[in-house]
């Protein structure tokens, strides 16, 4: 009875096509807003308008989607929720809501910032709070037996929160003690949020080969490739011998091998790094950075700048360094992280 209904469509990039058929063919008449008012669905061989209805599309990821059928489509994206505010949607929304659904009253337990901190940062690791409002409701069960033995009121803090989950399933990267010559902490985005990113560097006699390790995509492993090479023919002016350059050999690894690692956004740091190695200076062990570097040894802009800011101030970090042309950025990291960050 209405011509205007709004679709929804769930997981578009979970859609497969096998022999008997590739639903992302026929998506793509649907969704063209060119050709979907004679849309001629096959099974009844009635044509429909569909020019008026409203096709909504969601995925986690839009690598898997065929190329013509994303062309058609108007991306809008949505960052997962930061530290901040997953408290404050905790504390607002999922402890009273977990409170009312096991039978506690407001006033008999009180859910510590501690505790909530220590739950969105060592029990789960998501964009949104579907498991954060899980290990919620698990405390809140511990509680009502408490409160069905008398207890007059209830505590939880963050010690409480590891004996009754148990130890945490997650830890944090956190700023390493001290300075160290070839080790630099990059900024990585994850769709869980950001995390920092520790790079290795050695250098060894050889002939001036490079060792990548660490599950390095393609496009990190040319990013090095491009820091390497900059660094070698800018060497007079970095005050390194070429010759030294030329008869070492590099390996440059990052840690936790068992996660894969892509993206260009480390090029800067993997440019630091190296120079740090030929030079024999420290890096300083509270400056994170970001950026793309080419060739040239220009700096050209990231994505995530929000999460990986973020993530470098719950590690510890006082510096971080950003590329110039994602200034704009800067709009979105809340208040409380610039005030305690020098971003440069």
């Amino acid at each position: 009875g209405s011509m205007n209904p709004v679709f929804v469509l769930d997981e578009i990039d979970k859609m497969s096509s096998d022999m008997r058929g590739d639903p992302s063919a026929a998506l793509l008449e649907v969704l063209d807003p060119e050709q979907n008012k004679d849309f001629v669905d096959h099974y009844v061989e009635v044509p429909v308008d569909l020019s008026k209805v409203m096709f909504i599309c969601t995925a986690n990821s839009a690598d898997s989607i065929s190329g013509p059928l994303y062309d058609r489509m108007e991306l809008v994206e949505l960052s997962g929720y930061t530290t901040l505010e997953k408290l404050a949607i905790a504390k607002n929304h999922l402890v009273p809501k977990q409170m009312a659904e096991h039978g506690i009253e407001h006033d008999r337990l009180e859910l510590e910032d501690s505790a909530l901190k220590e739950l969105i940062s060592g029990y789960t690791r998501e964009a949104g709070v579907r498991n954060l409002e899980r290990e919620i409701a698990a405390l809140c069960r511990s509680a009502a037996v408490r409160v069905a033995e008398g207890a007059p009121q209830i505590k939880i803090d963050q010690a409480e929160v590891g004996h009754l989950l148990g130890p945490a399933k997650f830890t944090n990267d956190v700023a390493e003690r001290a300075p160290e010559i070839g080790v630099i902490t990059g900024l990585a985005w994850t769709p869980v949020g950001g995390d920092i990113m520790f790079i290795e560097t050695r250098a060894y006699p050889g002939k001036g080969d490079v060792r990548l390790t660490g599950q390095m995509g393609d496009v990190m492993r040319e990013s090095a490739q491009a820091a390497i090479t900059w660094v070698r023919s800018n060497s007079a002016r970095l005050g390194i011998d070429h010759d030294k350059i030329m008869a070492s050999d590099l390996h440059i690894h990052l840690p936790q091998g068992a996660i894969k690692k892509d993206g260009p956004s480390a090029g800067v740091a993997l440019a630091c790094c190296v120079v740090s190695i030929f030079t024999r200076r420290a890096i300083r062990n509270d400056v994170a950075m970001t950026g793309e570097i080419d060739l040239r040894g220009r700096v050209m802009p990231v994505g995530g700048i929000k999460e990986k800011v973020i993530a470098a101030h719950r590690a510890g970090m006082k510096v971080v360094l950003l590329p110039e042309k994602n200034r704009k950025d800067l709009l979105d990291i809340p208040d409380e992280v610039k005030n305690d960050l020098d971003i440069r």
